[in-house]
């Protein structure tokens, strides 16, 4: 059976035929032996002809069947309405809801034209949305690059923060969940704490009633509430728009976290902190980290933005999974990253000597653990925590240039290792040994992770199902 677009073209190829003839519907209805009303549902579209009719109709027009039946538009006019007709067929356009445009004999090729303009438009936006993993590798390598370049810290952020705290009356100690709501009225929003928020959202903001939904109780990986509230206040503070892109999604992501950490760790407080800390040559994460009531994710990446910009330091941060893929990181200190061609860190894999890996294999998870390691890039000092999720185990790494080490506790380990990457011969290569024996004698079969073959989620909040979140809205609008 025909599909509806090549009955149409077929329809177009007909009319055209008969046109050229100079018959009417009724005429060539009346030497081929139908109806000039049925000849018009073929010329439409509407119904398929049998090979006989089709047979009649070449010879009446002096044509043959096969180029009646052939896929190409039988003129420019044919070709932009079989365009428009293709492109109101599609999903992106039966999507908005609206009426189809129905191509009359007086419509002019200017304004079809024109339509077919704003449906091309509609689907490059639509791709535009659709992230895929390269393009959003891309975008991340070219925030964190323009991050490096400012030394991590967003000054107008930092202001921001500590005047919304000065308003809501903290003055020091870490931020409790009251000053939080404190802070959230002021800005006409009430705290709610929700059991059937959207498995898609973290958090979901109700503009029109001011309320801030959030779960009952911190999600896994270390995102409590308090920080969940800021960064949902942060969008509303940085005057927020709906993201153009993906590009634009990341940079928003950003500064909303960065909000949310220059809160709970005040710069001018967490600068004295560390000052003092420097001062007596005893530098840790884990002392920020318990000074102000955060995880040690936070307080490591709370130094990328400080150490540099206050302190003269130059450091690096990694989180990587257990299976040393690299799903954060930040370096202006020179350390040897692995990255692909584009320039991305994420998902690579680390050297299995850097301390990032090696702290997997401590029997002490519980706390810090040190190291020096050797790189072509120089030697640096770390040190690395390691934690677990629902989704696995991973670790946080903050280190520094071996210059710097002596501002830090742990500067005294004797352990050290030695790296070579991105020489392949340091760890990714098997021991000629192992080669020798094993080479052409096994086949694993790989572990395929199936996002690799996805597109990231569309849409202006990647990932969110907008229908859970108004139907979410909707049910807690009433109560």
């Amino acid at each position: 059976m025909a599909t509806p677009l090549q009955l149409s073209t077929l329809g177009h190829r007909i009319r055209h035929q008969r046109v050229s003839n100079g018959y009417t519907l009724d005429g060539l209805g009346e030497l081929v032996g139908v109806a000039g009303s049925q000849l018009s549902l073929i010329e439409n579209g509407k119904r398929e002809p049998k090979l006989s009719l089709l047979q009649a109709i070449a010879a009446a027009t002096g044509t043959d069947v096969t180029d009646l039946l052939s896929a190409e538009p039988p003129n420019h006019r044919a070709a932009l309405e079989l365009e428009l007709e293709r492109a109101q067929q599609s999903p992106v356009f039966k999507r908005l809801g609206v009426p189809a445009v129905r191509v009359s004999k007086t419509m002019t090729d200017e304004t079809i034209e024109g339509v077919l303009a704003l449906h091309r438009e509609l689907q490059r936006r639509e791709r535009e949305a659709i992230a895929t993993p390269e393009e959003a590798r891309r975008a991340n390598t070219e925030l964190r690059l323009r991050m490096r370049e400012s030394d991590n810290h967003l000054p107008d952020i930092e202001r921001l923060a500590e005047k919304q705290l000065k308003s809501a009356g903290h003055t020091t100690g870490a931020l409790t969940h009251r000053t939080v709501s404190i802070m959230a009225s002021q800005l006409g929003f009430e705290l709610i704490y929700a059991g059937d928020l959207p498995h898609s959202a973290r958090s979901v903001t109700d503009l029109e009633n001011g309320r801030i939904y959030l779960p009952p109780a911190s999600i896994p990986g270390g995102h409590g509430l308090r920080s969940m509230a800021l960064q949902a206040m942060a969008h509303r503070l940085l005057g927020h728009t709906p993201p153009t892109d993906y590009a634009d999604f990341l940079q928003q992501r950003l500064e909303i976290n960065y909000y949310a950490a220059a809160c709970l760790m005040p710069e001018s407080a967490s600068v004295a902190f560390l000052s003092q800390a420097k001062k007596d040559r005893n530098l840790a994460v884990e002392d920020f980290r318990d000074a102000f009531g955060v995880t040690h994710e936070a307080a490591g990446m709370r130094l990328t933005n400080l150490l540099t910009r206050h302190l003269g330091i130059r450091l690096h941060f990694l989180r990587v999974d257990g299976s040393g893929a690299i799903s954060r990181a930040y370096e202006n200190d020179g350390l040897p990253l692995p990255m692909d061609v584009t320039g991305s860190v994420e998902g690579q894999v680390v050297c299995r000597h850097f301390a990032a890996r090696s702290a997997f294999t401590e029997q002490n998870r519980t706390t810090e653990h040190y190291q020096y390691t050797d790189t072509p890039g120089g030697t640096f000092w770390c040190s690395s925590q390691t934690g677990s999720t629902a989704d696995g185990d991973f670790s946080i790494t903050v280190g520094v240039p071996f210059d710097d080490a002596r501002w830090f506790r742990g500067r005294e380990t004797q352990k050290r290792a030695v790296s070579t990457c991105p020489d392949e011969a340091c760890c990714r290569r098997p021991a000629s040994d192992l080669t020798a024996r094993w080479e052409g004698k096994a086949w694993p079969s790989a572990r395929v992770h199936m996002q690799m073959f996805s597109p990231l989620p569309r849409g202006n909040f990647p990932g969110v199902d907008d229908g859970e979140v108004y139907a979410f809205l909707d049910r807690h609008a009433l109560t």
